[in-house]
């Protein structure tokens, strides 16, 4: 199974769309487009997998760069998630931390 990243999608793109697109190349098992969590709007990017590693390697070369609704599409493997905590801003948990700006008397 390849796990497939598309950047760059229009906001009007479709899981449809893209399952004709990507399925000109080969068998694909899923589309994912991702959507803000709270607003639940496209926010240009999904994840295609494709069952077969060849031909979802002819589907990124093939579609990496071509016009797909009026926009060039970024098209790769997908890297895996970073092990860790999940959180994406690090540091010490968002906190407002210590204003170094007043002298502590």
């Amino acid at each position: 199974m390849t796990n497939i990243f598309v950047g760059n999608l229009s906001y009007q793109t479709t899981q449809d769309d893209l399952l004709a697109a990507f399925s000109q190349f080969g068998n694909v098992e899923r589309v994912s487009i991702v959507t803000d969590r709270d607003t639940g709007q496209p926010r240009g990017f999904a994840f295609v997998e494709m069952s077969d590693s060849r031909e979802a390697q002819t589907a990124i070369a093939q579609l990496n760069g071509a016009e797909f609704g009026g926009r060039a599409l970024n098209v790769n493997e997908a890297r895996p998630k970073p092990a860790g905590n999940g959180g994406g801003r690090g540091g010490f948990g968002g906190g407002r931390g210590r204003d170094n700006r007043r002298p502590r008397w």
